[in-house]
């Protein structure tokens, strides 16, 4: 196999790294997409109404019911609200590291981590777009540069795959930058609701601290 056949065929085996590349893309969008809507409260008056409630419940000291409100709810403010209440013996200070930990290591963390992907295959798409192109270009241009009389569809050949490697790349990396961009805005929505609303059921386990 001949130099050029090579770069040929590696411009075609990019149509296939450009398509992983946008599956893997797709599955941390849907995969980011599910861990958000199971995390968030649908809408702010149910957020606030379940706060309400589970204050009541702690103010007049009923922790089995508080548990059991929490508990099969596999929303994080729920999750967090159940480690405070099976910890609750604990320290304040300790407490509040407890629950600080883990809102950093299995919720910001584990999203930012997908996110994080995400952002692997945004800047991916671009870069193996232009790879595409390189060789297709390499293609063409070796192949006038062999001396011997090259059909016009031969050449229009190799160019076509350049420009469609460049294409698919930005297909990647357009549309998923603004999704990431909008799942940016959500984390961070829900890490704005559970500082606040943790902040707020904290208060109670300081003030009946011991």
């Amino acid at each position: 196999m001949g130099t050029l056949e090579i770069v040929k065929w590696l411009a075609d085996a990019c149509y296939g790294f450009l398509a992983l590349n946008f599956l893997w893309g797709l599955s941390r969008v849907v995969l980011v997409w599910r861990r958000l809507n199971q995390l968030s409260f649908r809408s702010l008056k149910a957020e606030t109404e379940f706060v309400d409630d589970l204050e009541g419940l702690l103010n007049s000291r009923q922790y089995k019911e508080a548990a059991e409100r929490c508990d099969f709810d596999f929303r994080a403010l729920p999750r967090l609200c159940l480690l405070m209440l099976i910890n609750r013996t604990q320290p304040f200070h300790q407490l509040r590291q407890t629950i600080s930990s883990n809102v950093q290591r299995h919720i910001i963390g584990d999203l930012d981590d997908h996110m994080g992907s995400l952002v692997t295959v945004i800047k991916s798409g671009p870069l193996l777009g232009l790879f595409g192109t390189v060789l297709g270009m390499m293609a063409a241009f070796g192949r006038i540069g062999t001396g011997e009389k090259v059909q016009p569809s031969q050449i229009a050949d190799e160019i076509s795959v350049a420009l469609i490697c460049t294409a698919m790349g930005l297909a990647t990396a357009i549309p998923l930058g603004y999704i990431l961009s909008y799942f940016s805005i959500k984390l961070r929505t829900l890490q704005d609701s559970l500082e606040s609303n943790v902040a707020r059921i904290l208060q109670h386990f300081r003030h009946h601290e011991g």
